[in-house]
């Protein structure tokens, strides 16, 4: 069966840069099926089911506690998420249980934190912070934003077992820079959080990130090529501060240790991203998970390029995201000034309420959101069916909206799928 719907894969760019995601039609399906990645394995296919665990050199299936088995010699695993997935989460909590049981030291690298809140997490580690103590003190909705219900249980997981975290990203402001200005026109204190080399020279991995946005027009927006190479830039700079971090964290561990990065899928697939920039850093074995979702109500099996990674593990799709979501982009100003609304997603929450590109917003249920932060924060306690009143600035006059939080279930299979890169 010809692959219909992939994997929860997400463009980082989108939230840290303000750019808004889109949906695109069966034709985004070959991004996801490009011949690239390890030779040996980017000309033939490997196919996934439901609750299944594929290993794509051999094509063996595995159980979670087989795949810690097959990954006794590893020291890097990379398991690439949609960030709004549960299901690809409950994948990753799955894998370390699995590893903890097997007997394995180990580590966990995070995307969602740079490595300047590491003291945060050091000290969640060892149980010494409130849940919600330590989502304010390390500042979750602000170096992340996505919803913690959907992290709520590996953290917990991390906590009770007491493994160490290690926050592998970079302060999101620093990428922002490389993306507008390239490297040698960054600030002294910039340029002190990016690598002295980010290897941006891979044709397969600018092939593949430009197929993401090509796939799409909606994505792409009309994007310039010079706009499309300051993304292309920063994506390198995640992938590799990303790749020295853990490389790092693996320096302080234990010989039998294994360090777990938690990163959006695209940072992993076919092993262009962070695996390809970890070279430059570290010489020891590195293996891939991703959690590819399996369409229509059968769960019926399909077939998927055997390089996009080491490992597949088929998921259910999901209709819409467990928490709500707004569907905005936004832009923070100079301090003092408000949240300008640089897009709205077609068909969205904010689409529905009337949110137009240009608005102000000035408050969330009447108190006032002046950061990304206060707006995340706000929106997590919201479930779907709630209804939230948006106060906005628009041609100098002020405006009030009603959102209702209600889901957009996806077009028929046959029609259209997700393209959440």
């Amino acid at each position: 069966m010809k692959l219909t719907t992939l994997l929860s894969i997400r463009l980082p760019l989108c939230l840290a840069l303000g750019l808004a995601t889109a949906s695109a039609s069966r034709a985004a399906e070959e991004p996801l099926d490009l011949a690239v990645g390890d030779p040996a394995r980017r000309d033939r296919h490997a196919t996934v089911a439901l609750d299944a665990i594929v290993d794509t050199r051999t094509g063996d299936v595995l159980s979670p506690d087989e795949l810690a088995s097959r990954l006794g010699k590893i020291r890097l695993l990379l398991v690439g998420e949609g960030h709004t997935s549960i299901e690809s989460h409950r994948v990753e909590r799955r894998i370390l249980e699995a590893l903890v049981s097997a007997g394995r030291p180990v580590r966990v690298g995070l995307e969602m934190y740079p490595y300047t809140e590491q003291a945060w997490l050091d000290r969640w580690s060892k149980g010494q912070l409130t849940e919600d103590g330590f989502l304010a003190l390390s500042r979750w909705y602000r170096n992340w934003g996505y919803n913690w219900g959907y992290y709520r249980d590996i953290f917990l997981f991390t906590r009770d077992r007491g493994l160490p975290l290690a926050g592998v990203n970079t302060p999101r402001d620093v990428v922002s820079a490389v993306r507008k200005k390239g490297f040698t026109n960054l600030t002294p204190e910039e340029a002190a959080h990016v690598l002295v080399r980010v290897d941006t020279d891979s044709t397969e991995h600018r092939k593949l990130f430009k197929a993401f946005f090509d796939a799409d027009a909606g994505l792409h927006g009309g994007l310039t090529e010079e706009a499309l190479d300051g993304m292309f830039r920063a994506q390198c700079t995640w992938d590799a501060t990303m790749a020295f971090n853990a490389a790092n964290s693996l320096k302080a561990a234990p010989p039998a240790a294994i360090l777990v990065v938690l990163a959006g899928s695209g940072h992993v697939v076919y092993g262009l991203g962070i695996q390809r920039q970890a070279a430059a850093f570290f010489d020891g074995p590195v293996a891939s998970v991703i959690p590819i979702e399996v369409p229509g109500e059968k769960g019926e099996a399909v077939s998927v390029r055997a390089s996009i990674a080491d490992y597949i593990w088929g998921v259910p799709r999901e209709a819409a995201p467990l928490y709500p979501a707004l569907g905005l982009s936004t832009r923070e100003g100079k301090e003092g000034e408000p949240l300008a609304v640089i897009d709205v997603e077609k068909d969205s929450v904010a689409a529905a309420a009337g949110v137009r590109t240009g608005d102000l917003l000035l408050a969330f249920d009447g108190l006032p959101v002046p950061d990304k932060e206060a707006l995340a924060t706000l929106l997590a306690a919201k479930r779907w069916g709630d209804r939230v009143t948006l106060d906005v600035r628009r041609g100098g006059q002020p405006v009030t909206l009603t959102a209702r939080l209600r889901r957009a279930l996806p077009a028929p299979l046959a029609t259209a799928a997700p393209l959440p890169f």
